[in-house]
C-alpha cells in the first residue's frame, strides 16, 4: 500500500530554515506536500516560493504585505489563498490537511502559531527555540495533552535526540545518561581580544564562520546567547537541569552534540554543518531520507578541537543559565531583553558589548513570576521589552 503524502506548513518560509526545509521537501514530492507557507514582510521571496510549491495558503504577518502578495499571485494566475496576521498563522498551523508544522519563525512571534500546532496534535518540527524558552512547561504540556509529536530541528538538539533512547521523558538517569555535551562553534569572536569586542560592528557579528543564518540568530551566536537559549531548550526537551548540561566549544562544527552515559561511553552525532540534515531527520523520523547534504570528509576536517567557554567573553551564556535556574518567567524576560538589545545593535544604536548589560539590568529590574499562563508570559515579555528599550536608549547616550 502506498504511503500517504504528508501535508506540511512551513512557518517562516523565507528564512534560512524555511528555505532549507523547502529544498528537502522538493527532493521528496512523493512523500510531502506543501500546504501553507508564511512570512513576515518578504513579499517577493514568498511569491516566488508560492509559484514553485503551489501551497493552498500563504500568510503574511504584515497586512499590507499580504495585499501585495495576493495581487502578485493573481497576476501570475496562482490560486493560493492569502491570509494575514497572527490569526492567519494560527489557522495554517492547525489545518486538518496538515500533518507536520515546521516552526521556524524567529523570536517570540513564533510562539502563538507553534502552540496552535501543538494543540492540534501535529508533528511539530521545532526550530523556534523561543517557544520553549518563553513557555517551557506550558508548551510541553500542550504537546503531551494533545498527542502531538515534538522533533527538535536545532542541529545540537537534533544530535542529542539521535544519540539518546527516545524514552527519556522520565529523566536522563532512567536511560543511563550522565550528561549532555552541547557543542558550540564559539562564533566569529571566539579568539578575538576582549578589548577589541567593544568596536564590533553588525557586519562583523553576522559573519558566522560555519553556518548560514539570519542576522538576529547570527548575533546571538556571536554573543553565545544562542547557546544559552539552547541550554534552556535542552532542559525542557530532555527533562533535565542545567547541572546536567555542559557547553563545549568546538570550532569545526562537525560534532553537533554528544551524550555521555553512566558507563563512560560518549555518543556523538557528526555531519557537515548544513541544516538540511536535522530537517530531513525530523521530517522522516524514524526513517531516513536523502537531505541533499554531501558526505562528511573526515580527512579534509583532519582535526577536532574542544575548549571550555569563557564566561567573561560570553556573559550571555551565564545569564541564560541563571535564568533557567531561577525558573518562572525569568527565561521570558531574558529572551525579550535580548531581542530588544540585538535589534538595537543591528540598528547601530547599541554597542556589541552593551547587549549583555542591557539583558542583565532588565532581569534585575523585574520580579520573576510563575509562568502559569500565556497572559502572564506575554505580560512579562512586554514589560521586559519596555525596560530593555529604555536601557538601550540610555546606553546609546553613554549613560550607564
Amino acid at each position: 500500500m502506498a504511503e500517504l503524502i504528508k501535508g506540511i506548513t512551513v512557518l517562516g518560509a523565507t528564512g534560512s530554515i524555511g528555505v532549507s526545509t523547502l529544498d528537502v521537501l522538493a527532493r521528496h514530492p512523493q512523500r510531502y506536500r506543501v500546504v501553507a507557507l508564511t512570512a513576515n514582510r518578504q513579499v517577493e521571496r514568498l511569491l516566488a516560493q508560492c509559484l514553485t510549491h503551489r501551497p493552498l495558503f500563504a500568510v503574511m504577518v504584515d497586512e499590507a504585505a499580504a495585499e501585495r502578495l495576493a495581487a502578485g499571485l493573481r497576476e501570475k494566475g496562482c490560486e493560493t489563498e492569502v491570509l494575514s496576521g497572527v490569526a492567519g498563522l494560527e489557522r495554517v498551523a492547525s489545518l486538518p490537511e496538515v500533518d507536520y508544522v515546521m516552526a521556524a519563525i524567529v523570536g517570540a512571534a513564533g510562539l502563538p502559531p507553534t502552540l496552535a500546532a501543538a494543540r492540534s496534535g501535529k508533528r511539530v518540527l521545532l526550530a523556534n527555540k523561543e517557544a520553549l524558552v518563553m513557555s517551557g512547561r506550558l508548551f510541553m504540556d500542550e504537546i503531551r495533552n494533545n498527542g502531538a509529536e515534538l522533533l527538535p530541528i536545532d542541529s545540537e538538539h537534533n544530535a542529542i535526540f539521535q544519540c539518546m533512547p527516545q524514552h527519556f521523558e522520565q529523566g536522563l538517569d532512567t536511560v543511563g545518561v550522565r550528561r549532555i555535551l552541547l557543542t558550540a562553534s564559539g562564533g566569529p569572536f571566539r579568539s578575538t581580544p576582549l578589548d577589541a569586542l567593544e568596536g564590533v560592528t553588525p557586519e562583523q557579528a553576522v559573519a558566522h564562520p560555519n553556518w548560514s543564518m539570519g542576522r538576529k540568530i547570527s548575533v546571538d551566536s556571536a554573543t553565545m546567547m544562542n547557546k544559552g537559549l539552547e541550554v534552556i531548550e535542552a532542559c525542557w526537551l530532555f527533562n533535565t537541569t542545567t547541572a546536567n548540561i555542559q557547553v563545549v566549544l568546538h570550532p569545526q562544527s562537525v560534532i553537533h552534540s554528544m551524550v555521555e552515559y553512566a558507563d563512560g561511553s560518549v555518543l556523538a552525532q557528526l555531519g557537515n554543518p548544513d541544516m538540511r540534515t536535522p530537517i530531513a531527520h525530523a521530517l522522516a523520523w524514524p526513517e531516513r531520507i536523502d537531505s541533499g547534504v554531501g558526505s562528511l570528509d573526515l580527512f579534509a576536517v583532519a582535526r577536532l578541537d574542544f575548549e571550555a567557554p569563557d564566561l567573561a567573553r560570553f556573559p550571555c551564556l551565564r545569564l541564560a543559565g541563571e535564568a533557567m535556574d531561577a525558573g518562572g518567567t525569568a527565561p521570558t524576560i531574558l529572551n525579550a531583553a535580548n531581542e530588544v538589545a540585538v535589534e538595537a545593535f543591528l540598528d547601530g544604536q547599541l554597542g556589541f558589548t552593551a547587549i549583555a548589560p542591557v539583558i542583565e539590568k532588565t532581569l534585575e529590574q523585574m520580579s520573576v513570576r510563575e509562568a502559569d499562563s500565556l497572559a502572564t508570559i506575554f505580560d512579562d515579555d512586554a514589560a521586559a521589552r519596555e525596560i530593555a528599550l529604555r536601557l538601550t536608549r540610555h546606553h546609546s547616550l553613554g549613560v550607564s
